[in-house]
């Protein structure tokens, strides 16, 4: 017995790796092995000798299967020593960077233009993108047979076979939440309308659909002086520049009186630079709230009096960030917006301000 276990334990004690200890493990404690077969030989000895030679066997089995355990530990121990020793990490070294996502320019500006009119006490409203047509036509005004409400302008949803209503319509302007507002707010009010418009047209300044914003203030005396305050405040804020407004007469259904408003530029080789020269460029369509719009949400034209004006947030992030063709805002292409693209960390809040 003695022999069998000096055998073993040498044997396990000079084993260079595992694979060496797996076939001691077999020849000694296996199904097959040496201390195996020795049990299996107390069947054939009598109740005394069992008795002495059972514990010892046991005892064997034992002590080998402790030695194998301590030395597999020892042996991986070992090669994890080998293995760090080979290789090492430097943790002084620089982490690899990982790209980063930027915001897209329109994201950018959307959010610009929400807290320069937020410290001017504007609210932002929003509203449904597919709209019936009298939140979109009737209700601002539009009348019947406008060049608008044809299909080559306007995109119009299908109705069922049967339906006479008339049919649903992709809004063409962010106007219905104006009406929308009025419905369920009432006056005094002051909000912006943001979101996307749609229209059947494209070129390098048009798109089927872009992002406009539109502003409605509403009180018993307001005028035509106080839009145009808001807006060269608000061009100020957001070209960080003074910025001149010139208003030229027009007409909206929607407004009377009406006007566009051109802000002062400068061209010069095929750029354009908002707030210096003696140039104008149009940015927008404005007016004084037509009564008839008016009495659509719900208030007395009468007792109150409002401003609105519409401008594109595409063609605002074209002429602050040298955009040249608007569909570009729709391209799929990342070194685009690699380009042109913003930080995360960029982005304005409303503890920005504006001063006036």
């Amino acid at each position: 017995m003695d022999d069998l276990k000096n055998k073993y334990l040498t044997a396990i004690l000079q084993a260079g790796d595992e694979a060496t200890l797996e076939d001691i493990r077999l020849q000694a404690v296996g199904k097959k092995g040496e201390v195996a077969l020795k049990m299996r030989e107390l069947g054939k000895m009598t109740p005394e000798e069992r008795q002495v030679m059972g514990p010892k066997l046991n005892a064997l089995k034992d002590e080998i299967n402790s030695a194998l355990a301590a030395k597999k530990v020892a042996l991986e121990d070992a090669a994890l020593d080998a293995r760090l020793a080979e290789e090492w990490l430097d943790v002084t070294l620089p982490g690899r960077g990982r790209p980063q996502g930027t915001i897209h320019p329109i994201s950018r500006v959307s959010e610009e233009i929400y807290a320069i009119f937020a410290d001017l006490g504007f609210a932002v409203a929003e509203g449904p993108q597919i709209e019936d047509d009298w939140h979109n036509f009737d209700a601002l005004n539009i009348a019947p047979h406008h060049p608008a409400r044809q299909e080559h302008d306007t995109f119009y949803m299908h109705r069922a076979e049967g339906d006479e209503r008339a049919p649903n319509v992709l809004r063409t302007h962010t106007s219905p939440v104006q009406i929308r507002t009025m419905l369920d707010q009432g006056a005094p009010i002051r909000i912006i309308a943001p979101g996307r418009v749609y229209r059947s047209d494209y070129d390098q300044t048009h798109t089927p659909m872009f992002h406009q914003v539109e502003g409605m203030a509403i009180d018993k005396d307001i005028s035509m002086a106080n839009l145009k305050w808001v807006l060269e405040e608000f061009y100020t804020a957001f070209f960080g520049t003074k910025v001149k407004t010139r208003f030229r007469a027009s007409h909206f259904p929607f407004t009377e009186p009406s006007a566009e408003v051109d802000v002062q530029c400068k061209w010069e080789n095929g750029t354009v630079t908002v707030g210096e020269g003696d140039d104008w460029l149009e940015v927008l369509g404005s007016g004084m709230m037509h009564p008839n719009v008016l009495k659509s949400g719900g208030i007395d034209p009468k007792e109150w009096q409002g401003f609105a004006f519409g401008m594109g947030i595409d063609r605002l992030a074209m002429l602050k960030y040298g955009i040249p063709d608007l569909r570009a805002f729709f391209d799929s292409d990342l070194r685009w917006l690699r380009h042109y693209g913003f930080s995360a960390l960029g982005t304005p809040t409303l503890a920005g301000g504006i001063h006036g």
